[in-house]
């Protein structure tokens, strides 16, 4: 009797297993290889990789596409609960210090980008990678702008437009990372359609 007002009152029912419906769905989605997610050494191997790469002389290249800020935006996206504004804000800084640019310079696009990816995730998701690319080309490009404008203002020098071509060539390559970062599921999808 007491345990019936008690949920009552919270106004939380429960199963006759005493687990409510909710935490039942979630464990049914855990339970899931498709929905359970991404093991985590992958996710955090494919940002060091990515990270030790942009450490590399290449970043020099006027053209050269930022490929920390596309894994990092990828993950933000697809796996928010471990990737998140706090990792773009340090990794950016990390890459500020090693390219001796204006510190935060990078720090800022990182957040831009995660934060536009972030507000239109769920919706990203839905779709397949090709349109995902679609939807992630304004982000980069007003991301990029945005700081390059701040950044100039604050030296008071114009750097050309290399920017906008690297932002444009970071963007494109949204498409062909996707399928690489997701090669896990790919897999997992698969294994499961070749057992049901």
């Amino acid at each position: 009797m007491r345990d019936a007002l008690s949920t009552k009152r919270s106004g939380s029912r429960v199963h006759g297993n005493g687990i409510s419906p909710s935490l039942a769905a979630t464990a049914r989605r855990t339970n899931d290889p498709l929905t359970r997610g991404i093991n985590g050494s992958w996710v955090w191997g494919s940002i060091a990789l990515a990270f030790f790469i942009s450490l590399l002389p290449w970043r020099a290249i006027p053209y050269a596409p930022d490929l920390l800020l596309l894994v990092i935006a990828f993950w933000c996206v697809h796996d928010s609960q471990r990737v998140g504004l706090l990792t773009a804000f340090c990794l950016g800084l990390l890459i500020d210090v090693q390219s001796v640019a204006p510190l935060g310079q990078h720090a800022l696009i990182y957040i831009l980008v995660c934060f536009g990816g972030l507000l239109i995730g769920r919706r990203l998701q839905r779709f397949d990678l090709l349109s995902q690319t679609l939807h992630m080309f304004p982000i980069f490009i007003i991301s990029v702008s945005i700081t390059i404008i701040f950044i100039a203002a604050l030296k008071d020098f114009w750097p050309g437009w290399g920017w906008a071509f690297s932002a444009v060539f970071t963007a494109a390559l949204w498409l062909p990372f996707g399928w690489l970062l997701q090669m896990p599921i790919n897999r997992l999808a698969s294994q499961s359609l070749g057992q049901g």
